[in-house]
């Protein structure tokens, strides 16, 4: 069975630091795309970074750009997003999703993702 865990969200300053995590159970990643999304209230969901499985080629929202960084771990099994330099503006809740291989052009549309995690609560505040 296919699954996928967030974690690592949390309550942070503006400035702070969080590493979110992606968890696959039921699968490796290294056929699939792992994209991070996420979601304000009353607002859209929106991509974050992905990064693909054919050539570890990594995309990032001009919002993420300088501030974010998507890896992925050597057993391919966890996805990491470090957010660095956060803004009240990033509080959301944070989700990672999985598609076959590559992120592609539009990768930063959800409808093109599969399998979902739960998310994990990410609020920046002072």
């Amino acid at each position: 069975q296919v699954q996928l865990v967030e974690s690592g969200g949390g309550l942070v300053q503006p400035g702070g630091s969080l590493r979110l995590s992606c968890a696959a159970s039921g699968f490796t990643t290294e056929h699939y795309a792992i994209g991070w999304f996420r979601q304000a209230p009353g607002k859209e969901r929106e991509g974050v970074s992905c990064i693909s499985s054919t050539n570890g080629a990594t995309y990032y929202a001009e919002s993420a750009k300088g501030r974010f960084t998507i890896s992925r771990d050597n057993a391919k099994t966890t996805v990491y997003l470090q957010m660095n330099s956060l803004k009240p503006e990033d509080t959301a809740v944070y989700y990672c999703a999985t598609r076959p291989f590559a992120c592609g052009v539009s990768w930063s549309a959800p409808g093109r993702f599969g399998s979902w995690g739960q998310g994990t609560q990410v609020t920046v505040s002072s």
